[in-house]
Order: structure tokens, then sequence, then C-alpha cells
């Protein structure tokens, strides 16, 4: 994600319902008209496509019914202003709308814009529209619509997606459910969208972060109104450039010991490439310690991979009892098994008490009712280990994540970490979505290098929310620099490691100019007096 980009998005996100009421609160309490809110809609949405777009060529624009028909109207209107070539489709018939909807369409109308009824056009007809298209604006299905989208709307995503022309979506991408991310059916891939007066949720996680394309606000000019609205985010929206200025500045004298002794409980036979990702990831993330509990073959490879960490063999659960002692945090799980062996280290590790971060094979475990005794520990499942830890489906757990992260950390507690595109994190007071989203993380070892990243961090600040947290986006932020010149398909966690220390390095060097400037304005202030 490119940092700009970050930066001109909220950091609270909004449930469908939230911003519904904030729109009502406008229009009621604040005398802001309907249909002025639907013009600075509008225009801000044409704004942003001549942006991307300079030269769109033939526009296609596809309009339902309600606010984001009336949306879709408009713009078809900015756009023949202009001079641009329009086809404007009205897939619900114009003698259906009603209010501010009916008043764009007239609008429209009065601007040149012929306005063509999807229910009249023939299969050829149809086809045409979508064949000369230079770009689609979605304007089909607002905020209000759940459940998977019916005929004619379902024909009409599907054409919409066949196409090769970049889409627009106006609020959110149609078919997705903007409070959840979820895609029941069928759901407009968008190059691009658009959004309104609360970010929604839905546009950052679950489908949602894959069909939105880049995501742009406008707050239509009413943000200094919405307070006074009452309505609470339902997330908070963080990355990586945000959250570097919380990194901890060391102090000049520092030693490892003020930077947390961390044991790392990993790697039955087969599997010992997991627990040196997990180990070396936590070494680059500034562990002051890292201590390796693996299976005795793999130490040497440990050793000769990375002899910054500390690598024993064990063969029992009871040969971890010293060095759980020595360790101020466990982190459990990266290719840990199944088997027996891995059944005792869980069990070790859990009775333990000490602050733990449970990944992969832990939480399989943990899945067939492992009791854990500890209160600070972190959880991260993927969407499967999730499903059954819940006793659900993936697909179940996808349609709405932050339900899903918050029934695990009812049954669980802790904190939980779902991972996926749009993280999400929770504690059980708040909820945290990492934004952003690659595909060149989708390959084995991903996990366990951000597993020993929060383990590193944890052992470096107080609150596991915040190690979580903070840990996921700068996973995320690495990966995204070592796909520069990586690429997507070729990323391997290695990548991921290695980019580590210049990510940090950039964080340190920010963190020393933050000092300097506050050190010259108490100069500054001396001088004055």
């Amino acid at each position: 994600m490119n940092p700009a980009d970050s930066a001109s998005l909220p950091e609270s996100l909004y449930s469908a319902d939230s911003v519904r009421a904030m729109d009502r609160y406008l229009i009621s309490q604040c005398q802001v008209p309907g249909f002025e809110l639907m013009q600075r809609a509008a225009a801000s949405a044409f704004r942003n496509l001549i942006r991307t777009w300079p030269e769109p060529g033939r526009l296609l624009v596809l309009c339902g019914a309600g606010n984001n028909g009336g949306d879709g109207y408009l713009v078809a209107a900015s756009a023949a202003r202009h001079g641009l070539d329009v086809d404007c489709v009205a897939v619900v018939d114009p003698q259906s709308l009603q209010g501010d909807a009916s008043k764009a369409c007239q609008v429209a109308r009065n601007d040149g814009v012929e306005i063509l009824l999807w229910r009249e056009l023939d299969d050829g007809g149809r086809s045409v529209l979508f064949a000369t298209a230079g770009l689609i604006v979605d304007a089909l299905l607002g905020t209000g619509v759940a459940g998977a989208p019916r005929d004619p709307f379902g024909d009409v995503i599907r054409r919409c997606n066949a196409s090769p022309a970049p889409v627009l979506a106006i609020d959110l991408p149609s078919g997705l459910d903007a409070t959840t991310g979820h895609a029941a059916g069928d759901v407009v891939q968008a190059s691009l969208t658009v959004t309104f007066i609360g970010l929604k949720t839905g546009l950052l996680t679950g489908q949602g972060a894959n069909c939105a394309g880049e995501v742009v606000f406008e707050s239509l000019d009413t943000g200094d109104q919405l307070p006074a609205c009452g309505e609470a985010p339902m997330a908070r929206r963080v990355d990586w450039w945000g959250l570097r200025e919380l990194l901890p500045v060391r102090a000049a004298a520092a030693h490892k010991g003020y930077f947390g002794h961390m044991l790392i409980v990993a790697g039955d036979r087969g599997y010992g490439g997991a627990a040196l990702l997990a180990a070396e990831a936590a070494i680059r993330s500034g562990a002051g310690l890292v201590t390796l509990a693996t299976r005795p073959e793999h130490v040497m490879p440990a050793l000769a991979r990375c002899p910054s960490v500390m690598a024993q063999g064990v063969i029992h659960g009871s040969e971890l009892a010293p060095l759980l002692a020595r360790a101020s945090l466990v982190v459990c799980g990266p290719g840990l098994g199944q088997s027996s062996w891995g059944q005792q280290m869980l069990q070790q590790v859990v009775s333990s008490g000490k602050p733990q971060v449970l990944d992969a094979d832990a939480l399989n475990l943990l899945s067939q009712r492992v009791p854990v005794t500890a209160s600070n520990h972190i959880l991260t499942p993927h969407p499967g280990e999730a499903a059954r830890l819940l006793g659900l489906t993936a697909a179940e757990v996808e349609a709405d994540r932050l339900a899903a992260a918050a029934r695990i950390q009812q049954e669980y507690g802790g904190t939980v970490l779902l991972k996926g595109a749009g993280t999400v994190v929770t504690d059980g007071t708040e909820f945290v979505i990492v934004d952003g989203r690659n595909p060149g993380m989708a390959t084995g070892g991903m996990g366990d290098v951000l597993s020993g990243m929060i383990g590193s961090l944890l052992a470096q600040l107080d609150s596991p929310l915040q190690a979580a947290t903070m840990a996921a986006a700068l996973h995320l932020a690495s990966a995204d620099r070592a796909s520069q010149v990586k690429g997507y398909m070729g990323l391997i966690p290695n990548d991921v490691i290695d980019t580590l220390p210049r990510m940090l390095a950039d964080a340190e060097r920010l963190a020393a100019r933050r000092l300097r400037a506050g050190l010259k304005g108490i100069d500054d202030a001396v001088d004055g007096e």
C-alpha cells in the first residue's frame, strides 16, 4: 500500500446501519438536503473518475434504485456536461424511482443523457454496451441490500466482471455486504471504490479486500457535523505507516535483558523449517534473546541458519520446564504437529502461565479442548483454524470475520488475530483491522514468520493487542516492500524476514527525527523566555 493512499483514509470504520443513521442525521438534524448530499457524492465520484482515468473512453453507467442509482444518474449527467460519451442504463425502471433518485434521473435527462432500459435491451444490445465500454460505473446496489443479488442485478454484475473495462464503484461494489465484507453471491470486481460519509468496515476485510480495489473516502464536507450524531465505530483501521510511530525508542544504554527472552516451541519431525522461520523472524524483529525448543535433529540446521538463536533439542514435555522458567514469554505452534510430542509441548506451555502466542498446530490442538490457563495469550488462527476452534466451516468464518474473531475471544480469552486480507484483531474490548492485502503472502511459512514477530513485539510492548496489531501491520508492509523487487509469485517468507531490518530502520530514523525536532522545540522555548 502506498502510505499516501493510506493516510487519506479515516481511522474509524462503521457498519452499514451506522452510516445510514449518519445520513439520516445530516438530513433531519443538520438540515442538509438529501439531494444536496447526492450531488456532492456524484461530484466527488466524477472527480475521482477523471483523476484516475483522464481519458476514460465511452462510459457505461449502470443505475439501480435508491440513492445509489441516483448517484449514478448524476455522474452520467456530469460526464455528458464534460463532453464524454455516455451510455446510461436503468436496471430498475425510472418510473418506479421516488424522491431524490427520481430527481437525479430527471437531471440526467435534462443534460441530454439518453437512459436505456435494461429490460428493453436484447442480449446482443447488452453485449455491445459492455464490449464498447472504456469504463464502467457501478451504481446498482447500495448499503441497504443484503444477500445474493437476484436477476437482473446478478446478470448485470456477471457481465460487468466479464468485461475488460475497469470499474468505478459508487459507495461500495454491488453485491458486497458493507458491514461484514461478505459476498453472498455475485459481486462487482471494482478497480476503484469511492465511498461516502463513513468508511464501511466491509470494504477492508473479507471479500471487500478483494473486490473494492483502491478505496477513496469522501466526507462530503460533513466531518464537523457527524461527531454529534453519536454513532460509535465498530472497528479501527490501522496500517504500519501510522503505527510505526509507536515503536519504542531504544535507550542508548539498553541491553538484551530489556527486550525479553522468547522461548519458541516448534518444529516436530519434518517441520523444522517452520520453527526456523519463526525464530529468525523473532530475532530480526528486535527480541533480546530467543531460545528455540525443537526436535533434536533440527538444532544443527537452526544454529547454521541463525546462530543468534539459542537452540535446544527436546524429546519430552518435562524438558521444557527449565526453559520455560527462564523465558519471559512463549511462542508455540509453528510446525508443532499433532502427535504426542506436540501435545506434550503444548500442555507444558499453556500450564506455565507465561504470556504466550499460540499458532498453527497449537490452535488445532486447542480446538480439541486443551485448556488455556493464561489470560495474556494471543491466538493467531487463519480461517481454517478459526473454523476448527468454533466448529464452523471456513466459509462461515469468512462470512463475518469480526463476529468469528469475537466468538473465539469469548470462548478462549486473550487476544485474537484472525489472519487474511484485512486481518482482524480483538481483545474483547475493541476491534482493529489491519488495512491492506498482498497475494504474494499466500504461501506456506508466512504465518510462522508472523508468529515470531508477534512474540518479539509482545516482549517489547506492554499490550498484547498493540503487539499483535503492530506485528501484523509490519508483516504486511514488509511483504509489500519485498514484492516491489520479488513480485508476488516469487515471494517467500525469507524475503519478508530479510526486509524487516530495513522497515525497522526506517521507523528508527523517523523516531530520531521526531526526537531531534522535540529537543529543538524545547531549546526554542527556553531561548524565548
